[in-house]
């Protein structure tokens, strides 16, 4: 299933409050000045984001 624009912004946007929040990042955070929505990103692009999105059909 391909997600849309929408969607994607929604689930970066929502792990990024989680990180700012103090959870833990799934990924090895390399540079330290990487952002909370740099790391959500990866997270999504790697396909290991701990959220998913669940038709309302």
């Amino acid at each position: 299933m391909e997600l849309t624009k929408y969607e994607v912004a929604r689930l970066i946007g929502a792990r990024a409050l989680q990180l700012s929040m103090g959870a833990p990042p799934l990924i090895k955070v390399s540079n330290e000045n990487m952002s909370f929505l740099d790391i959500a990103e990866i997270e999504l692009e790697k396909n290991i984001l701990p959220l998913s999105v669940v038709s309302a059909n």
